[in-house]
């Protein structure tokens, strides 16, 4: 029941202090924002292996099993044994698939089934020894692999960079690994030290389904990622796992390519769940955001939950697209064509922050972002001062944010509260540098206006931050619960509380609107004003319970 999903995930506990964060302006185009275009997308559905099957048991070589396996093999590994790496997977000749595969297959979840880690009991161990090599490697070239129902570790006390490296050092599409799965697989590193990643992804028609990837921080100051992505032209498929990660738990960019061809591309994330313990606080792990582009295009993000992120080495946006040309060599780097919608973000510090330019080096501009029919459950969770629902910084083109429904629970404790507003270190448009954010759509949104509102740098809410920061702008049917009708101009509704909105049930987390809302059926294109939360899918098997805010037993609401 979607009602009861939203109860489960949209909660607070008495460790978030509120905040507020919204924007609502007005200054109504005839010309709306371009939409992006959606990435490719690639089959990637289990088919029961039919060839010649290749046992490989406890104190068996697995590395002359791969290097002896032809594709339609299966290398069959034993349940429970340990398989002590690295281990490379080689350039084969042929058509199929070569599948390592536990023996106890048939124990483990069905396909399209999330593994937990308590399935590791049915699984073979494939275990990395050394920081700077991979349990298993996918170097230039090699293909069409699928490892299913293997559990993947780090030896006790070796910090490892990356548990599983597909590519990273190729200089030209032509020579990427490719067509590599990780199926219902168990990631996670030693537990004392921890590991910096689980998978550096950068091969084309790769994929991680149905997995669990879990415990990815370190102390030692780097950045630790469940999935990483630099260097790759997808597509790449993420799909209904969990990830558990200290700085970023999906990151694109972050370090310079090889080549303008090798731009993180064709990027489906979905059906995931994003997730940091809330015990780490203050453990010293990095923690950053949960879901970051630096470089990406073509990118969908869809029915995913973030739970839980938060200030401390960064300002704990849930999810940013901010161009990064990492090191200065990049001049590429740049996002376009972002799809963010059907999610659920709850007990966030702050929101979602769509950046236009680099601060620091050249970069390309942001292009083409679509962010609809989203619950966003903001909570000030260890933000320092901070509450933001949406940031747009410098000048991002084409920038769609569209039937979300954008909550803050909580008391406001903090004094920076905005909707939309925060430019940072990004000078305003009159500094000369960059420009405004063109083309900018705020449509059918339910959203709380928050403390200050829409507000940028030396400008007010409403109009004035929106005709100075914004140019070519559609705010329309949006309603503003707390907004003052006075600093916006077109269509647009104010419902004074939360409770004028008329949600189904409000204090359990169901967004939905009530028969008798005057909301439904009012947006522009005659649906309910707010989420479509009927579209936003229910939680899978082996999500966490504990971390996740529980309902509080009053809110306060602006």
């Amino acid at each position: 029941m979607r009602h009861s999903y939203l109860v489960s995930l949209c909660r607070l506990t008495t460790y978030c202090f509120g905040f507020v964060s919204l924007w609502f302006g007005a200054a109504v185009s005839v010309n709306a924002a371009t939409l992006p275009t959606l990435p490719k997308s690639f089959n990637t559905a289990y088919q029961a292996p039919s060839g010649r099957m290749i046992s490989v048991n406890a104190g068996g070589d697995l590395q002359a099993a791969i290097n002896n396996a032809q594709l339609g093999d299966t290398i069959v590994l034993q349940a429970g044994a340990t398989f002590v790496g690295p281990f490379v997977l080689p350039n084969k000749t042929g058509s199929g698939w070569i599948y390592v595969q536990s023996s106890a297959y048939s124990s483990l979840p069905a396909p399209g089934v999330r593994v937990g880690a308590a399935d590791g009991a049915n699984m073979p161990k494939i275990v990395g020894t050394a920081s700077s090599a991979s349990a298993i490697s996918a170097p230039s070239q090699a293909h069409h692999f699928r490892f299913v129902g293997i559990e993947f570790t780090a030896a006790p006390g070796k910090l490892i960079t990356s548990l599983i490296g597909i590519g990273g050092s190729d200089t030209s599409a032509a020579t990427l690994p490719h067509d590599i799965v990780i199926d219902r697989c168990y990631l996670h590193p030693d537990p004392t030290v921890g590991g910096r990643r689980a998978i550096s992804m950068d091969g084309a028609y790769v994929a991680v389904i149905d997995s669990y990837l879990s415990g990815w921080k370190d102390k030692t100051g780097s950045d630790t990622q469940a999935i990483w992505a630099y260097n790759t032209t997808g597509p790449l498929q993420i799909h209904n796992n969990y990830l558990e990660a200290g700085s970023e738990n999906i990151n694109t960019g972050g370090a310079d390519n090889f080549d303008p061809s090798l731009v993180p591309a064709d990027i489906e994330i979905t059906n995931n769940t994003f997730f940091k313990p809330v015990a780490w606080i203050g453990q010293g792990y990095n923690e950053k955001n949960l879901l970051e582009f630096k470089m990406a295009k073509r990118v969908l993000v869809s029915g995913n939950t973030f739970t839980n992120v938060w200030a401390e080495s960064q300002a704990g946006w849930a999810l940013i697209v901010s161009p990064r040309n990492q090191s200065g060599g990049n001049t590429w780097a740049g996002d376009s064509d972002i799809t963010i919608k059907n999610n659920v973000f709850t007990n966030a510090g702050l929101g979602i922050r769509v950046g236009g330019h680099d601060d620091s080096y050249p970069s390309q501009q942001t292009q083409r972002v679509l962010i609809q029919d989203n619950v966003i459950v903001i909570t000030g969770l260890n933000t320092n001062g901070y509450g933001w629902a949406f940031g747009v910084l410098g000048d991002p083109q084409d920038v769609t944010i569209d039937h979300n429904t954008v909550l803050i629970m909580g008391t406001y404790s903090v004094s920076s509260a905005y909707l939309i507003a925060d430019y940072g270190t990004i000078p305003p448009p009159s500094s000369g540098k960059y420009g405004p954010a063109a083309n900018f759509t705020f449509t059918n949104n339910i959203a709380q206006k928050g403390i200050y509102g829409i507000k940028g740098a030396g400008t007010g809410d409403g109009l004035s931050t929106l005709n100075v920061f914004f140019q070519n702008t559609v705010f329309s049917n949006n309603a503003i619960i707390g907004g003052d009708p006075t600093v916006y101009s077109g269509k647009n509704f104010f419902p004074a509380t939360a409770s004028t909105v008329q949600f189904l049930n409000y204090a359990a987390g169901d967004y939905r609107l009530a028969a008798s809302s005057p909301y439904r059926n009012a947006a522009t294109d005659g649906l309910d004003v707010g989420a479509n939360v009927n579209v936003i899918a229910a939680p899978p098997v082996n999500s966490p319970t504990s971390g996740v805010p529980q309902p509080p037993s009053s809110l306060t609401v602006n």
